[in-house]
């Protein structure tokens, strides 16, 4: 049993994962996205994004449609952020919950002693409201470190359990860091601890697949995906295959994400009334 069960994991590592060219699905309508730096796909709501924009923006994040139709823009209450890079959606404390996690992250100059991650329960939001402007209280804040020195990232993942990966940006290899879930704390620092290198850097965005079993990690003008065996730790994934995915020609690309159900990734580029593509999964999502 053990033998069928690990000789078909190893049949769908190899054939995994195959995705078909972007589909345009809509165009941002909010002129307030004019940086979009990170998406994410809910979690509790049904054909909703979650985007957000770059520095210079305030701490909040805009609920739109898959089709780019704009939902309403989320405040983090009581919130100041220096440079937001991505966003992710995952579990949290309360099991069966789902919480966004902003990143301010960004360290062009790798000067920051510490960078910051906020966590707040998805609030719901249906595709079929006229937009609305919600204040979110309650919002968590992680100050993190790095165990090796300042570092800019542009990448944030969450994990299955909770655990929280940035990948680091301004590197020719970029490099995976880790804080459990157990370590996050709101009253002081969780250290941030190496666990792999990319083959390639400036990576400036990455999601982790809904069951966890994938890993996609994007530059500006390429994409890429590694399989996880069930069981395994994140970072193991990185010593396996290499599967490069399609990536749209876009003018600086800086966001991914799975969708929901796992069938395929989206992305989206900074600036103004950019299009949101979608990659539809090509390859079965399961071997019997």
């Amino acid at each position: 049993m053990l033998a069928h069960a690990a000789k078909n994991a190893n049949a769908k590592a190899a054939l995994l994962p195959q995705f078909a060219n972007a589909v345009q699905t809509g165009t941002m309508e909010c002129k307030e996205i004019n940086e979009a730096s990170g998406i994410a796909a809910s979690r509790k709501n049904a054909g909703v994004l979650w985007v957000h924009n770059d520095s210079g923006d305030s701490a909040r994040v805009f609920a739109v449609t898959t089709t780019g139709r704009h939902l309403g823009t989320y405040n983090l209450s009581g919130v100041s952020v220096i440079d937001c890079e991505d966003i992710a959606v995952g579990p949290g404390p309360v099991r069966g919950r789902s919480y966004i996690y902003l990143a301010d992250i960004g360290d062009n100059n790798a000067v920051r002693a510490e960078v910051v991650v906020y966590r707040v329960e998805e609030p719901t939001v249906s595709v079929n409201q006229q937009p609305v402007t919600v204040n979110l209280t309650n919002a968590e804040t992680f100050r993190l470190k790095y165990e090796d020195g300042a570092r800019d990232a542009e990448t944030l993942m969450v994990d299955t359990n909770g655990d929280l990966y940035i990948i680091s940006k301004r590197e020719i290899r970029s490099r995976l860091y880790r804080v459990a879930a157990s370590e996050l704390t709101k009253f002081g620092t969780a250290v941030l601890r190496f666990k792999a290198e990319l083959p390639w850097g400036w990576a400036t965005a990455g999601d982790i697949s809904p069951d966890g079993s994938e890993i996609a990690v994007r530059g500006y003008n390429n994409a890429s995906v590694w399989y996880r065996p069930s069981g395994s730790n994140l970072w193991e994934a990185f010593k396996g295959k290499e599967h490069k995915v399609p990536i749209a020609a876009e003018p600086q690309g800086e966001a991914i994400a799975y969708a929901t159900d796992g069938l395929g990734y989206y992305t989206v580029s900074e600036g103004l009334n950019q299009p949101i593509y979608y990659y539809k999964r090509l390859d079965s999502l399961s071997l019997q």
